[in-house]
């Protein structure tokens, strides 16, 4: 059974990390034409909620090292980011390496999401039980669901139900800790290390307020996730014995602040106060990494406000949408682009928000339906934001007599 479990966890994290390299956008640095914004509309809020777009993988020094912001704020390191866009709206020490203490359960939690069913029935081991500083006061031979686990990992912060967990998933901690490493590096986390799976100090065991923003978004993209860190107070069920426990969350902003509605916290004396928190107003939602805060719920407060006040989701294109006529041929091929594209800045920067069109192929025909014939560049001054493929309408021949039309994907 075990092994059974291994084989599909160490698959699962393959296809991530393989779907994560094909999201890359080819570099081709031949910039032949260019475009300024005629006119770029605001996202509305009440748009339908698509799935979680990749982050982006370019470095964005504009936005990550952002000298707007609140004041003051308390942490060592922070980072704000809109969870649809994956855009940075201000950082501090983004990339610095720090202990991330319980927020490490973050990780926990989506594997055993993804790579468990909830009413899996797991057995407490003594190694589970043993372990200490946070629990949820595991027994050995308990029964509970894999569900009420994960449950008291993001709620409670239970140290013991991360190990359990990670026993039933993949046979071990440590085997469990090398798929949290290699998920991690497949979402884009790439300083980030993990030693065990509950943030119990370990030298060898760190991560950064940005990697820790890209895991927590990718977990709210999850339904199951995103429904656990929103509970203020929740109740877990054991299955032997037949016993309930009520939970608390950790997270004090779920009752200081009406518009959080996640993630998790954590504390150790290395790692200071830390926070992973999101926020939806108006149907945007934020999210905020403070590490080593000692204010870390009003650190998380001013970043948060800051950001609904003073952002906004620009939405730029929509998918389907054509965007330009090819002009290396003269059998007028329009491009497209496949995916929604928007992008997330500070108020005070959108009139120097430009869209910049980069042909890539040449006139040589044939050229075949969706074929990519360029991209899309998204620039707010000198800064490139963001690049889309530009693909091709339609199918057009060698022959021009002999010419054929098929819509491509529509």
């Amino acid at each position: 059974m075990i092994s059974k479990k291994w084989t599909r966890a160490w698959c699962c994290v393959f296809l991530c990390i393989v779907c994560s390299a094909s999201c890359g956008v080819k570099p081709v640095y031949a910039s032949k034409s260019s475009q300024t914004v005629q006119s770029v509309q605001t996202a509305k809020n009440t748009r339908t909620k698509r799935p979680v777009k990749p982050a982006k993988t370019e470095k964005n020094p504009k936005l990550t090292n952002i000298k707007q912001g609140p004041d003051r704020i308390s942490a060592d390191a922070a980072v704000l980011m809109d969870v649809e866009t994956g855009d940075v709206l201000f950082g501090k020490q983004a990339d610095k390496r720090r202990p991330p203490a319980s927020t490490t359960k973050i990780m926990t939690a989506i594997l055993g999401l993804e790579l468990g069913s909830s009413d899996e029935v797991v057995t407490v081991s003594q190694k589970a039980a043993n372990v200490g500083e946070a629990t949820l006061h595991l027994d050995p031979g308990e029964k509970i669901n894999l569900y009420e686990l994960i449950t008291g990992a993001l709620v409670k912060s239970g140290n013991d139900a991360c190990v359990a967990i990670a026993e039933h998933i993949a046979g071990s901690e440590e085997q469990f800790v090398q798929l949290m490493n290699s998920k991690a590096l497949a979402l884009g986390a790439q300083n980030t290390h993990f030693g065990n799976t509950n943030g119990l100090p370990l030298k060898d065991h760190y991560s950064t307020a940005y990697d820790l923003a890209l895991m927590a978004r990718h977990g709210l993209s999850i339904p199951q996730f995103a429904s656990i860190t929103r509970q203020k107070e929740t109740e877990i069920h054991f299955l032997e014995p037949d016993s309930l426990m009520d939970l608390r969350n950790t997270n004090k902003l779920l009752w200081n602040y009406p518009y959080a509605d996640g993630v998790k916290t954590g504390t150790t004396t290395a790692a200071g106060k830390c926070l992973v928190a999101s926020a939806t107003k108006q149907g945007r939602q934020l999210l905020v990494v403070v590490l080593n805060a000692p204010d870390r719920f009003g650190d998380a407060k001013k970043l948060l406000e800051w950001g609904f006040e003073n952002t906004e989701t620009v939405h730029l294109g929509n998918a389907g949408q054509t965007i330009a006529e090819f002009p290396g041929s003269k059998d007028h091929i329009s491009a497209y682009i496949e995916a929604p594209v928007e992008i997330s800045i500070p108020k005070a920067e959108h009139l120097k928000l430009q869209t910049r069109i980069v042909w890539e192929k040449t006139g040589d025909l044939p050229i075949k339906a969706g074929e990519r014939l360029g991209r899309w560049e998204v620039w707010l001054g000198e800064q490139k934001l963001d690049s889309v493929p530009l693909l091709s309408e339609r199918d057009v021949v060698k022959n021009r007599s002999l010419i054929s039309f098929f819509p491509f994907g529509k």
